[in-house]
């Protein structure tokens, strides 16, 4: 897979995201869940870019191409799991979702470990 258009293609994502939110969701959502939805745009750019980033640490020979698509993999995860369930649970209400979001979380840490390990032994 080429996670640098991964990367381009789920910041577009999360633009259109964020914009809707801004847009097509204000005076729909209460603050709460409006702030759920504001954290997940948030999470959803910040590792959006790590999905542009670190194929380019592959490519200049800092990590090996096999750990970068590990991290990679955990990151693209991370956004569907974590982000995506706070999309829906601010936008549906629905609670149980709630309990989900941790999985993407554990995604998103694991992907910065991996890299970090990575670096590491490079």
């Amino acid at each position: 897979m080429m996670w640098s258009a991964a990367g381009a293609a789920a910041l577009a994502l999360a633009v259109m995201l964020g914009a809707f939110g801004a847009h097509g969701l204000r005076g729909k959502l209460d603050a709460y869940s409006m702030g759920i939805y504001e954290k997940a745009v948030f999470y959803h750019f910040v590792h959006a870019l790590g999905l542009l980033a670190v194929p380019v640490m592959a490519r200049i020979g800092a990590i090996r191409p096999g750990q970068a698509a590990a991290v990679c993999v955990l990151l693209l995860a991370g956004i569907a799991i974590f982000s995506g369930s706070l999309y829906l649970l601010a936008v549906t209400g629905t609670r149980w979702l709630g309990a989900v979001t941790p999985l993407g979380g554990v995604s998103f840490i694991a992907a910065w470990a991996v890299l970090a390990y990575a670096l590491a032994r490079s």
